[in-house]
């Protein structure tokens, strides 16, 4: 372990976070000297007490060993790249939009990867009104479940938990500029789907001649007032 590096990341990060050498001491119960003789490099933290270190610093334990924290690349902000990621403990999902040490539960997580080996599970896209209605044949078992739907373009994003023992269908916005559909399977994994196909293959389905003359779904429509004058012919000024 390289001390002088340990203790210039030490200092580093006690600035970035506007303490001071006593505030430090103090939340780890040891003497302020002690903290300076770290940032001096004369010596490094106990193992005892990296972990309230960390804590303190809002740093991560390792990056503190190693005394160095090799920042990313800044993010062009395309959320289109945007990377999932699933705690196999908790269950938590997180996402970033570029390079980034993703940690849960005490595990280090890798993004998720979209399985194109997995059953075809594709959902049904029908338009209502500005949103849009999606239907997936799945189970929704506790041991087998969609655990969250995705839906992601350039600028935006839109994330849908779902549960076990519910409905997997939902609704999602237009993104407007198409995009793309994840859903994640807790027993295979990230699936992807392209929005301009799904919503062209319904609109072929529909099309097709045994669909032509079957009649619509009902949908009950509550005329607004607007409406209301435009049906009776009155016309705006």
């Amino acid at each position: 372990m390289d001390c002088a590096k340990v203790g210039k990341l030490i200092l580093q990060l006690r600035t970035e976070k506007g303490l001071t050498q006593k505030q430090v001491a103090d939340q780890l119960n040891i003497s302020n000297k002690t903290i300076s003789k770290w940032e001096c490099g004369l010596g490094c933290p106990d193992v005892s007490l990296w972990e309230a270190l960390a804590n303190v610093l809002g740093a991560d334990i390792l990056k503190l060993l190693q005394g160095e924290l090799n920042p990313n690349r800044p993010d062009v902000g395309k959320m289109d790249r945007i990377q999932f990621y699933v705690c196999p403990v908790c269950g938590n999902i997180l996402t970033s939009t570029g390079a980034a040490s993703i940690a849960c539960c005490g595990r280090q997580l890798q993004p998720l990867l979209p399985n194109t080996a997995a059953p075809k599970h594709t959902p049904q896209i029908e338009d209502v009104d500005a949103e849009y209605y999606a239907t997936v044949q799945h189970d929704m078992r506790r041991e087998h479940y969609l655990l969250f739907a995705a839906c992601v373009n350039d600028d935006r994003v839109w994330i849908n938990r779902l549960y076990p023992e519910q409905s997997p269908n939902f609704r999602f916005p237009d993104m407007w500029g198409g995009g793309s559909l994840y859903l994640y399977c807790t027993k295979h994994g990230l699936m992807k789907y392209e929005l301009d196909v799904l919503l062209n293959r319904n609109r072929r389905l529909q099309e097709k001649p045994g669909n032509r003359h079957n009649p619509q779904p009902f949908r009950m429509r509550i005329a607004s007032s607007s409406d209301t004058k435009s049906e009776s012919g009155s016309k705006p000024f």
